[in-house]
């Protein structure tokens, strides 16, 4: 099987740039306008958010207070970072209050639903590398496997009650988590380009861990450092406990035989991934840094410059390039104390794009499965009638963010050594 043949558009495609994030809609400027005029309004309460919660609920069992030092950080630093303008503040607050209500409503579930807690996660796929890396196109050929399910877009929203196998294509939600999702390029044109997003299209994981208020979500719509600084030395294993919660919660309703999970925000914290998830097969996908880091802190940037009143492009350069590189260094790290033992399979991006099958094909034999002939044809029809660049192509310059070529290779050089990751600058 050969590569990626999109089919050509139609129409000549536009190209998106951070730039074009950050004019809002004039209500919402006229809405800005009105909350500069009264001084600490909206604010973020850690404990008003909670209280809301409960109230919205009636319940009162959080499952443990772990969330709590998290949203406080969280909170803190918001407010004080990153010059949020007031519907950015009422809208992370909203946010907050109802990721708490969902941990209220799943921790209730789960005690009333005895069936929950007997969920057995085998064996689950994870993907685990860096954005930008091929991790969403691996992550569809993947959940087009019928023996796998991944987490769809709709489903943390809509995890209590948790849908149902007779009714789960037809769930209102479904719907529901669809029109919500036409707001976002109102509000950030560019994003459809960037990053896909759809209700029923396979989504990170990171979601669930948000529950927890331990989670990189957080870091890709706000620059609060803090609250970075906070989360890459916090203990994780809460964060996971509620993951798996979720996932048992999901599978108890429309059962599956091992899910199919992404998120690069794993290689932060692989310790905690492991415990929870021992027998997980880990994917971790690599791509040239150069082509990485320039593009990630261009899709951050757009949204800071939509949640913010000020947004400077070097500095979200910086924050995600020592970020992503303590990622790496992690994962460095985890595979030396492994002492050659094969803990995961390392997929590089230029293989992935140029064959998907074969690539899918090597990663299931890694783990001594065989490619099943439905999968395989599944595959290969996805991939001749998705078109690419339906929403324009992404564009992004590395000076804008303070980069350069000699920059990135020197601060990632050990890692494109370590697992043989190419220059896809070279002529």
């Amino acid at each position: 099987m050969g590569g990626v043949d999109w089919p050509a558009m139609e129409n000549e495609v536009r190209n998106w740039t951070f730039r074009d994030a950050g004019r809002l809609p004039a209500p919402l400027r006229l809405f800005n306008a009105v909350g500069r005029l009264v001084p600490g309004w909206p604010t973020l309460d850690p404990k008003a958010i909670a209280e809301k919660a409960i109230a919205n609920t009636g319940l009162e069992d959080f499952g443990g207070d772990t969330w709590r030092e998290g949203l406080e950080v969280l909170c803190d630093a918001t407010l004080r970072e990153a010059n949020c303008h007031s519907f950015a503040l009422m809208t992370q607050g909203g946010m907050y209050t109802n990721l708490l209500e969902t941990r209220l409503r799943l921790v209730e579930w789960a005690k009333t639903h005895p069936e929950v807690g007997q969920q057995e996660i085998r064996r689950p796929f994870v993907i685990l590398g860096l954005p930008r890396t091929g991790t969403t196109l691996l992550s569809h050929l993947l959940d087009l496997d019928p023996r796998s399910r991944s987490l769809k877009g709709w489903e943390p929203s809509a995890l209590v009650p948790p849908p149902n196998l007779a009714t789960y294509e037809e769930d209102p939600r479904l719907a529901e988590t669809a029109k919500r999702g036409e707001a976002l390029p109102k509000l950030m044109p560019p994003a459809p380009a960037m990053h896909p997003f759809g209700a029923s299209l396979p989504t990170e994981c990171v979601t669930l861990k948000a529950l927890d208020f331990r989670s990189l979500q957080f870091e890709t719509q706000v620059l609060a450092p803090s609250y970075g600084k906070w989360l890459e030395e916090c203990d994780m294993r809460s964060a996971y406990a509620i993951h798996k919660l979720c996932l048992q919660t999901l599978q108890s309703t429309v059962p599956t035989d091992r899910w199919s999970l992404k998120t690069p925000n794993h290689l932060w914290a692989l310790d905690a991934l492991l415990e929870t998830y021992p027998d997980a097969r880990l994917i971790w996908t690599h791509r040239d840094p150069k082509k990485v880091i320039p593009s990630v802190a261009s899709l951050n940037t757009a949204f800071y410059r939509t949640w913010s009143t000020r947004a400077d492009p070097e500095a979200a350069g910086s924050e995600w390039a020592n970020k992503l590189l303590l990622a790496v260094s992690r994962g460095i790290a985890h595979d030396e104390a492994q002492q050659g033992e094969s803990w995961c399979h390392h997929l590089l991006y230029e293989n992935l794009m140029k064959d998907p099958i074969e690539a899918v094909r090597g990663l299931y034999a890694h783990f001594g499965e065989e490619l099943q002939p439905l999968h395989e044809k599944r595959m290969q029809v996805w991939m001749d009638t998705r078109p690419q660049e339906t929403f324009g192509r992404h564009r992004y310059d590395m000076q804008d963010f303070g980069f350069t070529p000699d920059g990135i290779d020197e601060m990632f050089g050990d890692y494109r050594k370590r697992f043989g990751v190419p220059d896809e600058t070279r002529d």
